[in-house]
């Protein structure tokens, strides 16, 4: 079995709460806190092995990370299908509204992405099984327990995937620097697949031609373009604003 770790309180409240498979939890001797007695309790009541350890392990299995005086050890996180994600749109009776992260490199920002597309009622994350982070232990930390909650589907090819979308009905939404329209200018209210390119190179030459649509933020300084995350964020919630004043 494939390990990773989860670190954090609250993520691993989360992911006990959430029913996520866990192997074992090391909890920091000497500290107390209201958040670890509960992940104690929660342990107990699941069967899950618990035991306190030395500060200094906890720090070399994170990396020196901010632990928070606990860890735990997990199965690899399971990935969901595409037709899964649809599934569950269906079955909610709502119009599908997907994110699509092209070759994210940076835990930190699939994280922050898969964090944002929660709050902002995604029904789904799809990134490439290349080229791009997977679901570690720095993206479940990150994405503050969205990851147990939001299902991430891992696809061969991203081009190929936007096809099947838009033979179900989706339209799909690049972001691009040289788009001449703005999202704001755009209907993102129908059901929306909205596709976030890597960090450094933005989207993909073949990917950027089977997009529907490109959209831009207005950059109004002297700053070119935004982080990654922030952008995903930024066209997230222009696509709930125009859903909740349609």
């Amino acid at each position: 079995m494939n390990q990773d770790i989860i670190y954090g309180r609250n993520p691993i409240i989360e992911a006990l709460e959430a029913g996520r498979t866990i192997d074992k939890i090391l909890i920091q001797d000497g500290v107390r806190h209201s958040q670890l007695g509960h992940i104690r309790n929660l342990a107990k009541d699941k069967g899950i092995l618990y035991q306190f350890v030395d500060k200094r392990k906890l720090d070399k299995l994170t990396e020196g990370e901010n632990h928070q005086g606990v860890i735990a050890f997990v199965a690899a996180r399971s990935y969901v299908t595409v037709d899964e994600i649809l599934k569950s749109a269906a079955d909610k009776g709502e119009a599908p509204f997907l994110i699509i992260a092209e070759g994210i490199t940076d835990p930190h920002n699939l994280g922050s992405i898969i964090r944002t597309a929660n709050a902002a009622g995604a029904h789904g994350v799809i990134i490439p099984k290349n080229r791009s982070v997977s679901l570690n232990s720095v993206v479940a930390k990150v994405s503050a327990g969205a990851v147990e909650h939001t299902p991430v589907a891992r696809v061969t090819n991203i081009a190929q995937t936007l096809d099947t979308l838009k033979k179900n009905g989706i339209w799909i939404a690049g972001t691009a620097l040289e788009a001449t329209q703005l999202c704001y200018d755009c209907d993102l209210t129908g059901p929306l697949g909205i596709v976030i390119g890597s960090e450094g190179e933005g989207m993909s030459r073949i990917v950027r031609e089977h997009c529907d649509f490109l959209v831009k933020i207005p950059m109004c300084g002297k700053t070119e373009s935004l982080n990654a995350s922030v952008a995903a964020g930024v066209l997230m919630y222009e696509a709930v604003r125009q859903r909740i004043s349609k």
